[in-house]
């Protein structure tokens, strides 16, 4: 499964609970309405990880100086 499937499925899963279920269901995993912190933290890492694939890894070097 790819990264930008399972942020999908979390986005689901996350639009679910918020507008009533009390559950939901991603692959073999049933997740609860008091799990919904634990899809938000899921979210931003897989966000994070796509932003990073998208932008060839992303590592930059910034120098300030005055």
């Amino acid at each position: 499964m790819t990264l930008n499937e399972q942020l999908t499925q979390i986005n689901t899963a996350i639009e679910k609970i918020e507008n009533g279920a009390q559950e939901y269901r991603i692959g073999s995993r049933t997740v609860k309405r008091g799990d919904l912190s634990t899809l938000y933290t899921e979210r931003r890492r897989l966000q994070q990880e796509v932003a990073m694939k998208e932008t060839s890894g992303g590592l930059y070097a910034v120098a300030f100086y005055r």
